[in-house]
């Protein structure tokens, strides 16, 4: 986890030095169960509560992506947004697989 002052310019200089940005949007391309994640590096890019990730933001992500959701609930807070998609993460480096639907 790091804070940084200028996201931004963070996030350039995390891709210069070959690091995939995976920006958790509700509205995402992609499901966060469907990245082949393998041993590359990853940061997960976390949106502010309620507005999500800013435009800017977003357009230096690599992929936006989405947790997929069940029932009545639209979206979740950034904790738990990054907390499952941290999880994900860890599971899918250790030889767990895909999660099945």
């Amino acid at each position: 986890m790091a804070l940084v002052g200028g996201i931004p310019t963070a996030l350039s200089r995390l891709r210069d030095q070959g690091v995939w940005l995976l920006g958790l949007d509700a509205d995402g391309d992609r499901s966060v169960w469907d990245l082949d994640l393998g041993d590359v590096p990853v940061a997960l890019v976390v949106g502010a509560e309620g507005s999500g990730l800013s435009r800017l933001v977003r357009q230096r992500c690599d992929a936006a992506v989405a947790i997929p959701m069940r029932g009545p609930l639209d979206s979740l807070n950034a904790a738990t947004a990054a907390a499952i998609a941290c999880f994900e993460v860890a599971r899918r480096r250790q030889g767990a697989g895909p999660v099945e639907g």
